[in-house]
């Protein structure tokens, strides 16, 4: 996933067919979005952004840009501190030191100016947040791992230059925000809060009511303003420039409004998704788009597009089903759904996560679970220390939208109460997600077995706080060091677990994938290589009570060795049984060697 370069020996009548094909599409996606401009001009205006010299390169389609050895770690800037060092050296170091043979990627939550939401609400997007470091530590971190970024870009701090041009009158900032009235039908907007959608606002041409999808501090951009697309165009190429080669699409589901409808996933939404595809794939063949879209798993599934939008998008329905599975002892819903997942088509992926810096998000749950189902498991997340966040429904209905908990004492126990097993869950959650079709984003508070920042959350009054704990470097790696201590059993159970899976063809991320049916009571599946060369059966046990499954109705073929990957055990008769322990994992394989 290296930027690409412009080969030396490319012709110049290739050169121009690339130029050529750039141009037309830019165009095609422009008459969506903005019927009324004049198209030619303004993608040769996009296009002089991206590629100043006039000189790019058509992408081939349907390419992965990854395989098995892809692992993300996602943090923020300031995790680990370290006293007179900036966090992000500190980040680097920790990186190199302790991950290099774990990860590959690592996505840096917005790192830039901010006035809230722990970077999310951005004040200067061509800025390096000052108490985080420069653009030479980010070139640092790039040099050494992939780089995600994100690009927030459906909103911006009420604290920007930009919103201060609104209030003022002043362009360029006066035609960049969404404006409605509180007048206009808004009753079908669909919303993840529960403050006022419209915030009151003097400026010189009198009062506005700007659209607040997230909080007032957030203040929504409008996109139907060409220009306003042509500054984010210029953000792109900057953090392009600056060594990201991955682009997280923050919230981007709700980036275009037209009053009167849902104002979420609209059409031009799709076209936008499409448009930033295009733009920096022909600079840069091998970077990447990921949609971040928190919504139900169908509407999430359409930002593949026709391997047109999103290189991959995350996985939202797999973190509250592999907890509940954990919680219930039932891998029911988990291999419904699994079953229900398309597989991506080459050139795209899923992003595979249990654990982020939000929450467990439950409306991608929505139509998977029951109501019941729901509420048992937000009723037991708050038994285990966490906090609910709401979203507000037609008519002031109030609904449980996210739980704000760390993954590793959402694994504290069962819908029976607290048990023992809780490493042992918490790391058959990661083998499982670590096994599935896609690539894995692991959370640096999953790697470091943080608990609940309960005292973060008063100081904060945001839920989102209980997981955003920051490390002290040096306390950190003196627990780690204790290889007695929770943490150190956490962060070294999963990287073995990393290490082994790197080293697996079959855990490409669109290596086959077929759900196994061996009861509730073992959530299994097969991964095949795509040169059929190596076979793994992924076999889980989601309860605590020891679980044995015959051989035999694996269909393993005879003349095959097969050897657990994870403990090295072989298994030479295949007339017998697995005997699983509480929340076991066996990661069954043909190839000895890939061990």
């Amino acid at each position: 996933m290296t930027t690409g370069s412009f080969p030396e020996n490319m012709t110049e009548p290739v050169e121009h067919s690339a130029i050529s094909e750039y141009r037309f599409l830019v165009e095609n996606h422009l008459r969506v979005i903005y019927p009324e401009i004049d198209h030619a001009a303004f993608a040769q205006t996009l296009i002089d952004i991206m590629c100043p010299d006039g000189r790019c390169q058509t992408p081939e389609t349907h390419k992965n840009h990854w395989n098995q050895q892809d692992v993300v770690m996602i943090t923020y800037g300031d995790s680990l501190l370290t006293e007179g060092q900036q966090p992000l050296e500190t980040l680097l170091q920790f990186s190199k030191e302790s991950l290099k043979e774990t990860i590959n990627g690592i996505h840096i939550l917005p790192f830039f100016p901010f006035s809230s939401d722990d970077g999310f609400s951005i004040i200067d997007y061509y800025r390096v947040n000052p108490e985080l470091g420069d653009w030479s530590h980010i070139n640092a971190i790039a040099e050494e791992f992939q780089l995600m970024s994100d690009l927030v870009i459906n909103h911006c701090s009420s604290q920007s230059e930009w919103f201060q041009q609104f209030k003022r009158g002043e362009s360029p900032g006066k035609d960049y925000f969404f404006c409605a009235s509180p007048d206009n039908d808004l009753s079908e907007v669909v919303r993840p809060r529960t403050t006022e959608l419209l915030q009151l606002v003097e400026t010189p041409e009198g009062s506005r009511h700007v659209w607040c999808t997230f909080s007032l501090d957030q203040v929504d951009l409008n996109f139907a303003n060409p220009q306003l697309l042509r500054e984010i165009v210029k953000i792109v190429k900057l953090y392009l420039n600056q060594g990201v080669k991955t682009f997280r699409l923050d919230a981007v589901a709700f980036i275009w409004k037209v009053v009167g409808t849902s104002c979420l996933s609209l059409p031009e939404t799709h076209e936008i998704v499409r448009l930033f595809r295009t733009l920096i794939q022909f600079v840069s063949p091998t970077a990447m788009i990921i949609t971040e879209t928190n919504i139900p798993n169908r509407e999430n599934l359409a930002y593949f597009g026709n391997s047109n939008e999103a290189h991959a998008i995350y996985n939202f329905s797999l973190p509250p089903l592999l907890v509940n599975a954990l919680l219930c002892g039932s891998c029911q819903h988990l291999k419904t759904w699994m079953m229900s997942m398309p597989p991506a088509l080459h050139g795209t992926t899923y992003l595979n996560f249990i654990a982020s810096h939000d929450g467990i998000g439950l409306r991608p749950a929505e139509g998977l679970m029951d109501e019941e189902e729901i509420s048992n498991m937000v009723s037991m997340m708050e038994q285990f220390g966490g906090r609910i966040s709401m979203r507000s429904l037609a008519g002031g209905v109030m609904r449980p939208y996210e739980i704000n908990i760390a993954l590793f004492d959402a694994m504290q126990g069962t819908l029976e109460g607290k048990d023992e097993w809780q490493i042992e869950r918490f790391l058959c959650a990661h083998a499982i997600m670590f096994a599935l079709e896609g690539i894995p984003a692991v959370y640096i508070h999953s790697f470091l077995g943080t608990r609940n920042d309960q005292a973060a959350v008063e100081r904060t009054s945001h839920h989102r706080s209980i997981n955003r704990h920051r490390w002290n470097y040096t306390q950190l790696r003196e627990v780690l060091a204790d290889e007695t201590s929770t943490h150190a059993r956490v962060f070294q159970g999963l990287c073995h677990l990393l290490k082994v899976r790197r080293r697996q063809p079959a855990f490409h991320p669109n290596a086959t994938q077929f759900t196994l049916h061996l009861g509730d009571c073992v959530f299994a599946f097969w991964r095949q290589s795509m040169d059929r060369q190596q076979s793994i059966f992924a076999i889980n046990n989601v309860t605590k009570q020891e679980q044995i499954v015959p051989l035999s109705e694996i269909n393993l073929i005879g003349t095959d060795s097969w050897v657990d990957l994870i403990s090295g055990e072989l298994y030479s008769d295949l007339r017998g049984d697995l005997v699983l322990q509480p929340y076991q994992v066996i990661w069954l394989t043909n190839l000895r060697e890939q061990s």
